[in-house]
């Protein structure tokens, strides 16, 4: 399955749900659906709050899923290519200095 059918489906789901309706209570808008991504994502981190072994793997795969459903989600919905971007992003991390900013790469005048 690609991107593409990746993201049908979750199409598919959501107004399944009617969540794509006037006047759901989850109206599925850039700034809902980023939210959710943020939230989501700090639900990952709870995984590895106390301890950086993962001990529940079928947990944490639900909330890799519910980050990248709301991430193809918000990426349809706003019109962006989302496998565009991330080719564009993989082409331009390429030219990009990563330890530029360490400290040891810094220069002082001192």
């Amino acid at each position: 399955m690609d991107i593409t059918e990746l993201t049908q489906h979750m199409h598919d789901f959501v107004r399944a749900k009617g969540w794509y309706d006037s006047g759901t209570p989850r109206p599925q808008v850039p700034r809902n659906l980023a939210i959710s991504i943020a939230i989501e994502a700090a639900e990952i981190l709870e995984h590895f709050q106390w301890d950086g072994d993962v001990t529940d793997a079928d947990a944490l795969a639900g909330e890799l899923a519910d980050v990248a459903l709301y991430l193809l989600q918000l990426a349809s919905v706003t019109g962006i290519d989302l496998e565009r971007a991330i080719l564009d992003k993989l082409a331009a991390n390429y030219d990009r200095e990563w330890d530029r900013h360490a400290p040891d790469a810094q220069k002082t005048d001192i």
